[in-house]
């Protein structure tokens, strides 16, 4: 049995292509076994939703007169890089409001990127300073304006690392100090701990060696169709797997973008982290068309199958020293609390399974009801395989 592109893609456009999610195929191929379930099924949606550092958005302002080539740029405070012509700018979800502190004179990292990004997409009015040193050509040295995303000449998504493949389970060892990371507050003394994946609903862990994901692939991103760019940065597929072929490490990453203005605020949310600052939720969904029976069997992984290394984020994290105290899978995660040392420790998640499950069914629709095709990557992502 094989598929191709072109011949599932004949069947979106009839509205005849068989599609699931990624959690629908575990009972079907309970039910039928894998070859029954590749022959009958076209496409198997993913999805994923939670914070993804990595990420941020290209703007073009539009032109001032006169004409302005700017060196700096602020978005309602948070500065934008704009070292890439006269009215472009990269804003990044991290970056923090420029000056801002709380009562007690700490800075105040409240708002950021991912909220400009976010307030934006809302439809909010935002206010954009720019500056220059000014040029024969560029004459203007200051400009200011109020803007919204329907009035940029343009404007897209462009996020360099997103769709971690795996990810850590945060701890924090120390025996009195409570930790503020990017993880979420982690209580002292294994106190607690933190993870951030889907799990067996998420994007790459339904397609572990990418046969069907690479440049080009058509995505849902963040409520629009988005387009894989290439591999994420910090993509590293070379790492422990399963008999299965599963990461057992944070392994692959996707660079992503699309269209800024066929986004929701939905599924681009910028967010807070207590103490260690500004970030962005982002809502990315997968579609792995099932071209022969290896990849659908891919598709059956199941939480229980899917470790996580637990990392201490009091010392191995931030020393950099690649040790991991242990592994738990995503069945024990899930369930709201890991036994370590004979104690069960709560555990709480960054991303949100309920979200994920959406925008795979969103998907999932998207195809059946012939609105989305599917993308034939020109290169697949590197693998191991």
């Amino acid at each position: 049995m094989a598929k191709t592109y072109e011949e599932i893609n004949e069947k979106i456009r009839k509205k005849q292509a068989v599609v699931v999610t990624a959690e629908e195929i575990l009972r079907l191929v309970d039910e039928k076994g894998v070859s029954a379930a590749a022959a009958e099924v076209d496409v198997v949606t993913t999805g994923t939703f939670g914070p993804m550092c990595s990420s941020g958005a290209f703007l073009n302002f539009g032109h001032s007169r006169p004409r302005i080539r700017a060196t700096r740029v602020w978005i309602n405070g948070v500065e934008a890089y704009a070292g890439i012509a006269a009215v472009d700018c990269y804003i990044g979800a991290t970056q923090t409001v420029e000056g801002g502190r709380t009562p007690d004179g700490r800075r105040n990292f409240s708002y950021g990127g991912g909220h400009v990004i976010h307030d934006l997409v809302a439809g909010k009015t935002l206010r954009l300073k720019a500056e220059s040193d000014g040029s024969d050509c560029y004459p203007a040295t200051s400009f200011e304006k109020e803007i919204q995303l329907r009035d940029l000449p343009s404007a897209f998504l462009f996020c360099p690392r997103n769709a971690y493949q795996n990810y850590n389970c945060a701890v924090n060892l120390s025996p009195d100090r409570t930790l503020a990371t990017y993880m979420g507050i982690l209580k002292p003394k294994l106190g607690n701990a933190t993870y951030c994946s889907a799990g067996q609903l998420s994007p790459l862990m339904n397609d572990p060696f990418f046969k069907t994901i690479g440049f080009g692939t058509r995505i849902f991103l963040a409520g629009g169709a988005g387009f894989v760019a290439g591999p994420g940065t910090q993509h590293n597929p070379d790492v422990p797997r399963t008999a299965r072929g599963v990461p057992r490490r944070l392994g692959g990453t996707l660079a992503v973008t699309g269209n800024l203005k066929q986004m929701s605020g939905r599924w681009l949310r910028g967010v807070h982290f207590k103490g260690y600052g500004a970030t962005m939720l982002v809502g990315i969904g997968v579609p792995i068309p099932i071209l022969d029976e290896s990849i659908l069997e891919h598709t059956t992984v199941r939480d229980e199958d899917i470790h996580a290394p637990v990392v201490d984020y009091n010392e191995d994290y931030p020393q950099m020293t690649g040790r991991t105290i242990g592994e738990v899978t995503y069945a024990e995660l899930r369930r709201g609390w890991i036994e370590w040392e004979g104690r069960k420790v709560p555990c709480f998640p960054l991303s949100s399974y309920r979200a994920a499950r959406e925008i795979a069914e969103t998907l999932k629709g998207w195809i059946r009801d012939g609105g989305f095709l599917l993308g034939k990557p020109v290169e697949l992502l590197p693998s191991t395989v």
